[in-house]
């Protein structure tokens, strides 16, 4: 049954102006932040370890938790309205339920878990990459404690990716070696950390509810228990490597290329993580999802026009891309897919 603003109690603000986040100042927390921030339509509230050194953007509001003490958590989500989860995929493996439980004891009605990532309705790659059963796991717990989800589905952010080393687009900067997958010409729908930003401040800017049966109007509730989908570009690694060359100014003579076969290198990558070495779950995770059997592509439902997000230039991408490279090298690795 649809929710309508009409029928909320007298004070109800049809908006959500208070969001906190866990990862504010991580890999695509920040950029979630940053749009937040930018909106001038919420109050965000970042949850951070007492000893963090994380430095945040002004504006933001710092409640500091213990996460081994549920109550704490429990305390910083009080009032909030939606909450956002970004964590590394290297934290414990209780860390998002535990999230989950202490937002439904503060009474957070709304939770964008941890999932910036491809499509939630592409079960087989789900499954064949370790990311998929996890991720429903996560939604079903939010949907079973009485709270509702809306999910991210942007492919691999594409300057996260290229700037994060062979295991991913194959790139490495310093010794100028590229790994190409099979021949290079499958193509993956894949999104900029600033554009993921952009679509989720742009949601959360958004009427919370239509205002009667008649408000066929944009409202953050078209995505309850749904995911938002987005794209920047939908490419191909020698596409991506054209850019790249452009960017540096270098010719083909500059790099050393060697090509690999997809499910070979899934298979390698697999292999590793099944010993307990995470190092293949990035091998893993990007051979397979430039499998040209079943890639990861959800272009065809990208949303950008519905959410008004700019058309971005790959080669601009490609630039922050590369000087992405030398701030990881600066700082511990912080991600959340």
């Amino acid at each position: 049954m649809s929710e309508y603003a009409k029928n909320k109690p007298a004070g109800f603000k049809n908006a959500i102006e208070k969001v906190a986040i866990v990862g504010a100042g991580g890999t695509i927390g920040s950029h979630l932040v940053s749009a937040l921030l930018k909106s001038g339509r919420h109050t965000v509230t970042a949850l951070s370890r007492k000893d963090s050194s994380n430095k945040l953007p002004d504006g933001v509001h710092v409640a500091p938790v213990d996460y081994s003490d549920e109550s704490t958590i429990v305390e910083a989500l009080k009032g909030q309205e939606f909450f956002i989860i970004t964590v590394s995929p290297t934290a414990p493996r209780d860390t998002h339920s535990k999230l989950v439980q202490a937002a439904a004891k503060a009474g957070v009605p709304y939770i964008m878990p941890n999932s910036y990532a491809g499509d939630i309705e592409q079960v087989q790659l789900g499954i064949d990459t370790l990311t998929g059963p996890p991720a429903k796991a996560n939604r079903e717990e939010i949907e079973k404690l009485g709270m509702q989800w809306i999910s991210v589905c942007c492919g691999f952010w594409y300057d996260y990716s290229l700037a994060g080393g062979e295991s991913r687009f194959g790139f490495d900067f310093d010794k100028h070696t590229l790994t190409i997958y099979d021949d290079g010409q499958t193509k993956n729908s894949v999104s900029t950390l600033a554009q993921v930003g952009r679509a989720v401040a742009k949601v959360l800017s958004l009427p919370l509810f239509p205002q009667d049966e008649n408000d066929k109007s944009l409202t953050i509730s078209s995505w309850f228990n749904k995911a938002v989908y987005l794209k920047s570009f939908v490419v191909n690694q020698n596409e991506i490597f054209e850019s790249v060359k452009r960017i540096t100014g270098t010719t083909d003579a500059d790099w050393t290329v060697t090509h690999e076969n997809t499910k070979q290198r899934y298979e390698e990558g697999m292999a590793l993580v099944k010993k307990g070495n995470m190092s293949g779950f990035g091998k893993q995770l990007y051979s397979r999802a430039f499998s040209p059997e079943d890639p990861s592509n959800c272009a065809a439902k990208a949303q950008n026009e519905l959410l008004g997000l700019p058309e971005e230039k790959l080669d601009d991408a490609t630039n922050d891309g590369i000087e992405l490279v030398k701030e990881l090298q600066k700082r511990p690795e912080r991600m959340s897919s």
